[in-house]
């Protein structure tokens, strides 16, 4: 596996912590805190279309 430089980890109410990452081939990866070794791994293109998504209130309807 890519060596992944991993960001802080946010968390929302409770204790839903996730963390998000970045390697050298290019790709990002999401995972819940503590569980980093079984990331949900895509292209960083990919991440910053699901951020972007989520900013405009694309996924709204799953809350």
């Amino acid at each position: 596996m890519a060596d992944i430089r991993w960001e802080d980890p946010f968390c929302a109410e409770g204790n839903n912590c996730f963390r998000i990452g970045t390697d050298s081939q290019g790709n990002a990866h999401i995972a819940i805190a503590g569980h980093e070794d079984h990331p949900l791994t895509d292209s960083r293109e990919a991440l910053r279309a699901l951020i972007h998504d989520i900013k405009a209130g694309k996924v709204d309807h799953l809350l």
